[in-house]
Parts: structure tokens; C-alpha cells; sequence
């Protein structure tokens, strides 16, 4: 079978769950090797392996670290001239994206960005699903030119363990001085909120013009189905949520198990945001709000009342 590689999500060797998810993707389409980038291999390996990783690719120097992802992208560019994999399998986060374009120029492969689902096509080759021009087409693409480099959103795929042989490899590769131009001079860790990510989270629930500013009702909810908390672009602009949590064409994409929508209109802005959530559930009291195109349910109702007894109902469900 052919050897996937698939970019690790990681923080300090903590293994996201968006890793575990292309594992499982790459098993489908060949033997998933691990490419583990940074410290804290120990603290990953049991998962890594756990989801089936035949082979953990260490790239562990300060040149890779020390630097924004210029260095990154040209070790992963080198790996896959050496190795010859049949797909490079990539994280939806901001960095990774980047390190995927600049892989894919550098090795003159194609890139596909924003798969909802990646699967063996007739050739044996990645065929992909994806949401394009702000959701209005759904659409199924193939790289035919070198590596297919196919960066996933998350919530593409539930995760299943299947043990792998985990045979660990340290690569040495040559960083460029051009590359190390820019060096990281400080990390501060980002203050939790307790709530999952907003791009990983399997839930979301967003609030809209409709919170009049007030999200309590929402974050209730949220926290009682143990989500992530999103907010639209009117929201933000109003300055009642942070633009860090703005879900649409200029914010961020979510693809969730589960996304409700609280106040929202759901103009084209926002749906091109979310519209790729496998159910999708809309409180507005405006019988006639677009959003309603889109949803899988809908309540027609003021979302002060309907949320705080959707939040009673699910915490006296959990007992």
C-alpha cells in the first residue's frame, strides 16, 4: 500500500483531536505515517500509534521551532521528495495552511484546502468533497499533478483506533538561511475559556443580532452540551463578541457534528461559514429568515425564551 503522510496537530506532544481524524482518513487510503514536528514526541506517541501510525517521522531541531513556518514547509517539502508519499493529509489551522500551499509550490503537486471528505478514487488516488463559492456549489476534485496536498477541516471524519507499527524515524533536513528571516521571540499560551475550540469543536452554538448583546442564554447552552461558542459578523461588528469567534466568509469556518443558530439571519456572510455542519438547527423569531433555507430544524420564537428551556431540558437529561 502507498505511505500517507499526515501533518501533526500538536501542543507540547498533546495530540489534537484533528490528528487522530486524518489517521483515520489516510488508513483508508494507505499506510498513515505520522510527521511529528517539535518536542513532546513521549506525550504523543500512545495516541499516535493508537490511531494507526506505521511510521513517526521526527523532525525535532530549533531551526523548525525557533522560526515561523518558512523552515516547516521546507522540511515537509524535502520529506516528501525523499519519501514519495501518495498524499500529504494537513490540519485546517492558519499555520498548517500555509506550510501546504508553500509544500505544494515547492514540490510542484496540487493543493486542495477545505475537504469535508477524502476518499480512494478508481485510480486508488485521494478523491475530495468540498464547499466552495460561499457554499453555493458542492463539489469533487483530484490533484493530477505531482503530491496530492489535501488539507482537511475538521469534524471531516470520526476518529476510530487501529494500532499501528509506530517504527520511529529521525529526519535531518536543511533549512535555508532565506527561511530563517523571521524568528519567534516570545509564546504566551492562549487563555482557556474551558470550551473546545471553535474550528474543532464537534458544537457549536452561535448567537446573532437577535442576542441584542446579551449571549448568556448562549453560552449557557453551550456549556450544557458542552460546546463551542460562535458569534456572527453583526455580532462582532457590534462589538458584543470577540472577532476570534466569528463564524462566516470573513471569520472562521466550522464544520461541526451539530451547529445552532441563535438570532442569526443567516445571510450568505455567515452561511458560507457554517453550511457544511452535518445538522444544523436555527432559533429566529422572523418566520422568513434565510437561515431557515438551510437548517435541518427550526423553531420560529425569541431565543430568550427557547434557549434557556432547551438548557433546563438538557441538564436534567444529563441527569
Amino acid at each position: 500500500m502507498s505511505e500517507i503522510l499526515v501533518l501533526v496537530d500538536h501542543a507540547d506532544g498533546a495530540v489534537r483531536k484533528t490528528t487522530t481524524e486524518l489517521l483515520t482518513i489516510a488508513r483508508s487510503l494507505g499506510e498513515p505515517s505520522a510527521v511529528f514536528v517539535g518536542a513532546g514526541i513521549d506525550a504523543a506517541r500512545e495516541t499516535l500509534v493508537a490511531y494507526g501510525a506505521d511510521t513517526i517521522y521526527l523532525l525535532d531541531s530549533a531551526d523548525l521551532t525557533d522560526y515561523l513556518v518558512v523552515p516547516q514547509a521546507e522540511a515537509l517539502a524535502q520529506l516528501v521528495d525523499r519519501a514519495a508519499p501518495a498524499a500529504v493529509l494537513v490540519p485546517s489551522t492558519p499555520e498548517a495552511r500555509e506550510v501546504a500551499a508553500r509544500v505544494a509550490v515547492k514540490t510542484g503537486s496540487g493543493l486542495i484546502t477545505d475537504a469535508v471528505d477524502v476518499r480512494a478514487g478508481a485510480d486508488g488516488g485521494p478523491v475530495t468533497t468540498q464547499s466552495v463559492f460561499a457554499g453555493g456549489y458542492t463539489v469533487e476534485a483530484s490533484v493530477t499533478r505531482g503530491t496530492p496536498i489535501i488539507v482537511v477541516k475538521p469534524n471531516s471524519v470520526t476518529p476510530e483506533q487501529s494500532p499501528g507499527a509506530g517504527v520511529e524515524e529521525t529526519v535531518e533536513v536543511a533549512v535555508s538561511e532565506a527561511a530563517r528571516s523571521a524568528r519567534v521571540v516570545k509564546r504566551e499560551p492562549r487563555t482557556k475559556s474551558g470550551r473546545p475550540e471553535l474550528t474543532e469543536a464537534a458544537i457549536v452554538v452561535s448567537g446573532g443580532r437577535g442576542t441584542g448583546g446579551d449571549f448568556s442564554d448562549v453560552e449557557a447552552l453551550a456549556d450544557a452540551l458542552g460546546a463551542a461558542v460562535g458569534a456572527s459578523r453583526a455580532a462582532v461588528d457590534s462589538g458584543w463578541y470577540p472577532h476570534s469567534y466569528q463564524v462566516g466568509q470573513t471569520g472562521k469556518t466550522v464544520s461541526p457534528q451539530l451547529y445552532v443558530a441563535s438570532g442569526i439571519s443567516g445571510a450568505i456572510q455567515h452561511r458560507a461559514g457554517m453550511q457544511t455542519a452535518k445538522t444544523i438547527v436555527a432559533v429566529n423569531k422572523d418566520a422568513e429568515a434565510p437561515i431557515f433555507e438551510l437548517v435541518d430544524f427550526g423553531v420560529v420564537g425569541d431565543l430568550k425564551q427557547v434557549l434557556p428551556q432547551a438548557t433546563e431540558e438538557i441538564i436534567k437529561r444529563k441527569g
